[in-house]
C-alpha cells in the first residue's frame, strides 16, 4: 500500500513568511554558516524550548554534519515529505532561530511541527509561535497539527 501524501498534489507550499519582527523562508545550504552559528550558541535554551522534551537536539555536529543536515532539509522540502524553514531577521537577515514541519509519525497528514528561536532572540519565542500557528491554519492544508503550546510559563525561556 502506498504511503499517503503529507500535502495534496496541488498544494504549493509558501515560499516565506513575513511579519515586522521575523522572516521565514526555506532552510537551505546557504544558510549553513549562520545556522550553525544560530543554534550552537544557544544549545541549553534550545531544549528547554516547548517541543524539545528529549534533550538529543541540539547535538555536538560539526559545521559539516550541519551542512549535510541542511541539504537533507531542502531535499525534503523540493520533495515535499516535510518542510523546514530558517526564521531571519528582517533587518540583518541574520539566522535568528528555524521551523520544522514534518508529518507525524503516526499520522501522515497530520503535522508535526517545532521552533526555536536563539538565547539572545528569546523574546520572539512565543511571537514565531503564535505567527505559525496562524499560518499554519490560514494557509496550509493540515487536517490537524501538533506544535508545543507556550504557556505564559514558557514566556519566560531563557531568564
Amino acid at each position: 500500500m502506498e504511503a499517503a501524501a503529507f500535502v495534496p498534489p496541488e498544494f504549493v507550499a509558501p515560499s516565506s513568511l513575513d511579519t515586522p519582527s521575523f522572516r521565514l523562508e526555506p532552510l537551505g545550504p546557504q544558510h549553513n554558516e549562520a545556522d550553525y552559528a544560530a543554534w550552537t550558541s544557544s544549545i541549553e535554551h534550545i531544549r528547554r524550548t516547548p517541543g524539545y522534551p528529549d534533550g538529543n537536539w541540539p547535538d555536538g555536529r560539526s559545521i559539516d554534519d550541519n551542512l549535510r543536515d541542511l541539504r537533507r532539509h531542502a531535499d525534503d522540502f523540493a520533495n515535499r515529505r516535510g518542510f523546514t524553514y530558517t526564521v531571519l531577521d528582517p533587518g540583518t537577515a541574520d539566522v535568528i532561530g528555524c521551523v520544522y514541519i514534518y508529518p507525524a509519525a503516526d499520522e501522515p497528514r497530520r503535522a508535526s511541527v517545532q521552533s526555536w528561536v536563539r538565547a539572545s532572540r528569546a523574546e520572539l519565542d512565543v511571537p514565531l509561535w503564535r505567527a505559525v500557528s496562524a499560518w499554519l491554519g490560514a494557509d496550509w492544508p493540515f487536517e490537524a497539527v501538533t506544535y508545543a503550546d507556550r504557556t505564559p510559563e514558557d514566556r519566560r525561556l531563557g531568564g
